[in-house]
C-alpha cells in the first residue's frame, strides 16, 4: 500500500486545492509517482476525462489541475463523486464521471452509502497504482452535523489510515482560533490522525507570526509545517478568483496602444467560468466578473459564461436588468460571446423539459437558434478548427444537456469539428459555442481577440505573438511547487506521508459533542 496524506481545511477556500497541487508538484520533482484524490467535490467547475470505456466523464476541475501537477493524465477515480448544484436545494450527482441522479439534502442520505463505497474503492485502487496519493478534503472536518456519514474528511482518513494536516487562510482572520477549534471538535480517534497545520496567504513579517505558531503548538501538541505566503500569481484554476468585481490575474501592459476590457457576467449558477482565464493571460486584456449593468455598458467585450441552470439564470438576467444591458451591448455592434449555457441564452428559445422542467422559455433573441434539452448529457472532448479559418486549430470539451435543435440554415458556425460539422454560431458581433476551453488554444484566442478589438473599435490593440496558456498554467504549478519547497518543512512532511501520524498526539477537549 502506498503512502498517503489528507489535506483538510478550516473552511471552504482555505487553500486545500492549491496546497494539494503544490505538494503533488513537489513530490513529482522528487521522482515520486503521485496522484491526487478528492472523494467528493461540490462544484460546477468540471473537466472532461476519457474513461476506460472511451466515453467522456466529469471530474472537478481542481482535480484535473492537480493531475497536471503530478504529471499524469486525469482519471475519473481522482474525483469519484462530483455534486453539481443546480439550485440552493438540489445537486446533480456525477458518479465516476457519469450523471446518475439528482439529490436534495433530504434524500442525499439514501444515496450516500453507494457514493462512499465508490470513493473508498477508488482510493484503494489508486493506492495500489501510485506510490503516494495526496487527498483533498471538503469544507471543514469539524462540520459536526455531517460527521456521522462523512467519507470525505475524517471519515476518509479513518477508513484509509491517512495522516492529516489542516490548512487555514490567515487572510480571513481568526486563523489560530479556527485551527484549534477544528481539532477540539473532533473525537479522539479523529484527533489522533491530525498531525499539524499549514497557514496559507500570509502577508508580512514571519517573525510577528511566530509567537502565535509557538502557542498553537503548545496548546495542541502539533506543529505548524509551514506558512505559505500570499502570492499575486496564484489565480489560474482557483475558484476564489471568481469573485464579483475582481480583475482576474495581473494584466500585463498591452502590446499596442489600446486595452481591451472584458466583462464576464457572474451568473448565480455559473459553471466553468475558468474559460475566461485564458483571455486574462493575454497582455492588454482586462477581464472582470461582474453583476453590474453599468460595467457591461462600459466593456468592449461581454461574455455570458456557462450555467448549471440556464433557465433560472436567464430569468435572473432579466430581473437584474443585465439582460437589457446585454441587448444594448449587442445593439451597439460590440462583441458578445456566449459559452455553453450563455450561448443557449442568446437564442430565440430554450425548450427545457429536463433541467428546470420549465418547458419553452424565450431566450434573449440575439442569435437565430433554438435549444432543446435532452435527458442524456453530452460529455466529451472536442477538437477541430475555427470555422472561418481551417488553419486555426481548436481543442475544448463539452458538458451540456442542451443542443441546437433549430437554426437559420444561413447562420455560420463559430467552430468546426474535425469531421467538418459546424458548432456554435456567429451573427455579426454576437457569437456562441458549447465548447469549453476553446480559448486555451492560443491561435484561436488571438484570432478571436483581434476580431473583437476591431468590432469594439479598439484599433490600437495588438495581440501578443507568443502568449502560451499551457505555459502559463505550467508556471503556476511550478510556483506552487516552489512555495511548498521553500516554505514548508518538507522533510517532516515526507516522514508524515511515509510513516503516518506520530504516535501519542494529545487529545484536545472537549472533542466531538455527544
Amino acid at each position: 500500500m502506498s503512502g498517503g496524506l489528507l489535506v483538510a481545511g478550516t473552511t471552504s477556500d482555505a487553500g486545500k486545492s492549491v496546497l494539494t497541487a503544490g505538494i503533488c508538484r513537489w513530490l513529482r520533482r522528487r521522482g515520486v509517482k503521485v496522484a491526487p484524490f478528492k472523494a467528493q467535490n461540490m462544484s460546477n467547475n468540471s473537466a472532461v476525462v476519457v474513461g476506460p470505456d472511451g466515453r467522456g466523464g466529469e471530474i472537478g476541475r481542481a482535480q484535473a489541475m492537480q493531475a497536471a501537477a503530478c504529471g499524469v493524465a486525469a482519471d475519473l477515480r481522482f474525483n469519484p463523486v462530483l455534486l453539481k448544484p443546480g439550485s440552493d436545494r438540489s445537486s446533480q450527482v456525477v458518479l465516476l464521471g457519469e450523471a446518475v441522479d439528482t439529490v436534495t439534502a433530504g434524500n442525499y442520505h439514501a444515496l450516500r452509502p453507494r457514493l462512499a463505497e465508490a470513493a473508498f474503492a477508488s482510493l484503494a485502487e489508486l493506492r495500489e497504482a501510485y506510490e503516494v496519493v495526496v487527498c483533498e478534503g471538503a469544507g471543514s472536518p469539524a462540520e459536526i452535523n455531517l460527521r456521522a456519514g462523512d467519507y470525505v474528511n475524517m471519515g476518509l482518513a479513518r477508513h484509509a489510515g491517512l495522516p492529516t494536516i489542516v490548512v487555514g487562510d490567515i487572510d480571513r482572520g481568526g486563523v489560530f482560533a479556527s485551527m484549534f477549534g477544528t481539532v477540539a471538535l473532533l473525537d479522539p480517534a479523529d484527533q489522533a490522525l491530525v498531525a499539524g497545520f499549514v497557514i496559507n496567504k500570509f502577508r508580512g513579517d514571519r517573525g510577528l507570526l511566530q509567537p502565535g505558531l509557538d502557542m498553537l503548538t503548545r496548546v495542541t501538541g502539533r506543529p505548524t509545517y509551514g506558512v505559505l505566503p500570499w502570492h499575486l500569481d496564484l489565480w489560474l484554476d482557483a475558484e476564489d478568483s471568481l469573485a464579483y468585481g475582481r480583475v482576474l490575474g495581473r494584466p500585463a501592459a498591452p502590446h499596442g496602444t489600446d486595452w481591451l476590457d472584458v466583462a464576464v457576467v457572474r451568473l448565480p449558477r455559473i459553471s466553468n467560468a475558468t474559460d475566461v482565464e485564458a483571455l486574462a493571460t493575454e497582455p492588454g486584456v482586462r477581464v472582470r466578473l461582474t453583476v453590474e449593468p453599468a460595467e457591461l455598458a462600459a466593456a468592449d467585450i461581454v461574455v455570458l459564461p456557462g450555467s448549471k441552470s440556464t433557465v433560472a439564470d436567464l430569468a435572473w438576467l432579466r430581473r437584474t436588468g443585465l439582460a437589457d444591458a446585454v441587448a444594448a451591448h449587442a445593439a451597439a455592434g460590440k462583441p458578445l460571446l456566449g459559452i455553453c449555457g450563455g450561448f443557449q441564452m442568446l437564442g430565440r428559445a430554450v425548450h427545457d423539459p429536463v433541467e428546470s422542467r420549465a418547458g419553452s422559455v424565450a431566450g434573449l433573441g440575439l442569435l437565430p437558434v433554438e435549444v432543446t434539452f435532452a435527458a442524456r448529457k453530452t460529455v466529451r472532448q472536442a477538437a477541430g478548427t475555427a470555422a472561418a479559418d481551417a488553419g486555426v486549430p481548436v481543442r475544448g470539451y463539452e458538458i451540456h444537456h442542451g443542443y441546437v435543435s433549430s437554426a437559420d440554415p444561413a447562420l455560420p458556425p463559430l467552430l468546426s469539428y474535425d469531421d467538418g460539422t459546424g458548432e456554435g454560431a456567429v451573427l455579426g458581433a454576437v457569437c456562441g459555442t458549447h465548447w469549453h476551453g476553446a480559448f486555451e488554444s492560443d491561435a484561436f484566442r488571438r484570432r478571436f481577440l483581434t476580431d473583437a478589438a476591431r468590432l469594439a473599435g479598439r484599433t490600437g490593440f495588438r495581440v501578443a505573438p507568443d502568449t502560451s496558456f499551457a505555459a502559463a498554467r505550467e508556471r503556476s504549478l511550478d510556483l506552487l511547487g516552489d512555495l511548498v519547497e521553500e516554505h514548508l518543512d518538507t522533510a517532516a512532511l515526507w516522514r508524515l506521508i511515509e510513516c503516518g501520524p506520530p504516535a501519542g498526539l494529545p487529545f484536545i477537549p472537549p472533542g466531538a459533542p455527544c
